[in-house]
């Protein structure tokens, strides 16, 4: 059962959790849910599957003097580096909110390849924001006020981008059930097939986060951004805004991208099987092809709130606005929600037993 608790959401590589309502696993940042016994299944297909996967680089370099109009600044708090254009002043760090940054020299390592510029200004992402807040029941007196939602950040977060071309075998056990009865019993036929498919499938930009401050799960539920609206970086983009310095290498970031094409490739050719009750996976083999990898930055609007000495963290893609976040509950107030949501129910169930009693 622990190896269960463990599982990632295939989704976005968030832990999932065991919802008692529904009964199934949930992952609380991107709401997918799952069977127990489908994150099983995906378990055992795991350990059966092996892969090879050989990157290239295509990255970009600084050029003379370009990464001079850039300023770099580290937070005392949390140890977050930040790149700013040469202008900006003394600003709070987007990750932690603490108010006291040092500016320094930037000294760039590789330079952005690609950029999605922002389309969601300022103003649009505080009245999101608002919005977001309004009508939850159970969200603690003063945890948000507009004080700190004027204290939004747009940042860009470094991302690495992995293209491949991935060729896949898989195999697969699938069942076709017949039932039937006569006057004294039920039947069930039970066919069983052993299935194989093989072919290529192109992956292009698939994104993983390259900052440890931003949680890769945050990141992957604000997905997803539209690659085709990227820009060569320029550092004319960055004014007004900042810009995370990646701190997750490309060779560290390869394991997520793995996963990410492997369980995207598999899920694919999962699809072609189809006119069958029950389909199990077995076991799988990829390797990769033609894989390059680029470094680009990606558009976000940041909201930290600090509570009960815990930081709640709210993500809006800067391209799209899809906002991300989960907001902490007055236990307090649910109880009491609940207990009057008892109260009238049991008073409902009594009013009708002395409706029927009089009848």
């Amino acid at each position: 059962m622990s190896a269960i608790l463990e599982q990632k959401c295939p989704n976005c590589g968030g832990a999932v959790e065991f919802d008692a309502k529904s009964q199934r696993l949930k992952c609380p940042y991107c709401d997918t849910e799952f069977d127990i016994a489908a994150i099983e299944q995906a378990e055992e297909f795991a350990s059966n599957s092996t892969q090879e996967m050989n990157w290239n680089a295509q990255n970009s370099q600084w050029e003379a003097g370009e990464a001079e109009s850039m300023s770099v600044y580290s937070c005392n708090s949390c140890g977050g580096e930040i790149v700013a254009d040469a202008t900006t002043g003394a600003t709070t760090c987007p990750y932690c909110g603490n108010q006291v940054v040092v500016k320094g020299q930037f000294s760039g390592e590789l330079k952005p390849d690609l950029v999605i510029p922002f389309k969601v200004d300022e103003k649009t992402a505080k009245e999101a924001l608002k919005n977001h807040f309004k009508g939850k029941k159970f969200i603690p007196k003063g945890f948000i006020d507009d004080n700190r939602i004027e204290e939004v950040k747009g940042i860009y977060v470094p991302h690495w981008l992995f293209t491949c071309d991935a060729l896949v075998e898989a195999s697969f056990q699938a069942e076709k059930r017949t039932t039937w009865a006569d006057s004294k019993n039920f039947y069930t036929k039970i066919s069983k097939y052993n299935l194989y498919r093989s072919g290529s499938i192109g992956f292009d930009n698939v994104p993983v986060d390259g900052s440890t401050k931003m949680p890769d799960d945050l990141m992957e539920s604000v997905e997803p951004f539209d690659i085709r609206e990227a820009v060569p970086f320029n550092t004319a983009y960055l004014a007004g805004y900042l810009a995370d310095k990646y701190d997750v290498s490309a060779d560290m970031s390869m394991p997520r991208a793995n996963e990410r094409i492997q369980q995207s490739a598999f899920d694919a050719f999962r699809q072609t099987v189809g006119g069958y009750d029950v389909v199990t996976p077995v076991a799988a083999n990829m390797n990769v092809a033609n894989g390059i990898y680029k470094y680009a930055l990606y558009p976000v609007w940041i909201l930290n709130v600090k509570w009960n000495g815990q930081i709640h963290t709210f993500a809006m893609n800067g391209q799209t606005g899809k906002l991300v976040g989960n907001i902490p509950t007055e236990e307090k107030k649910a109880r009491l929600i609940g207990g009057l949501g008892g109260l009238a129910a049991g008073a409902l169930i009594y009013a009708i037993a002395w409706f029927v009693s009089l009848l």
